[in-house]
């Protein structure tokens, strides 16, 4: 989900993001009522991430998360906590990136809404 928002929103230098705290992380819209089960299943899926990882010692972070040679449990481990993660937002699947993004939009600016209307 936050990736989706950091490529709309992040400014670019070259071809890295540009990432803002001001811009991308403090506009970026959380999940309003995730349960406390949500909340723990994306806690457990964030530690297997961390704990798969964990067994590549010897790798850095650009060989682990290069596209080409990712190891498969760590895409794994991944898309489960992208699931988890799609699951405190709403129970009904995303069909994918430009799904998931009008959603983050929309949640956006019903939460931006009140802060207008007060001006």
């Amino acid at each position: 989900m936050h990736m989706a928002w950091v490529r709309a929103v992040c400014g670019r230098l070259e071809s890295r993001y540009r990432y803002s705290a001001g811009i991308v992380y403090n506009n970026f819209p959380w999940p309003q009522n995730p349960t406390e089960k949500q909340k723990q299943a994306i806690e457990a899926a964030a530690q297997e991430v961390l704990a798969t990882r964990g067994r590549y010692p010897e790798a850095s972070l650009a060989t682990l998360y290069d596209p080409l040679t990712m190891p498969p449990d760590l895409v794994r481990a991944h898309q489960k906590l992208d699931r988890a993660v799609d699951k405190a937002y709403r129970s009904k699947k995303f069909a994918g990136e430009t799904e998931r993004l009008a959603y983050l939009f929309e949640l956006y600016q019903k939460l931006d809404r009140p802060l207008r209307q007060s001006e």
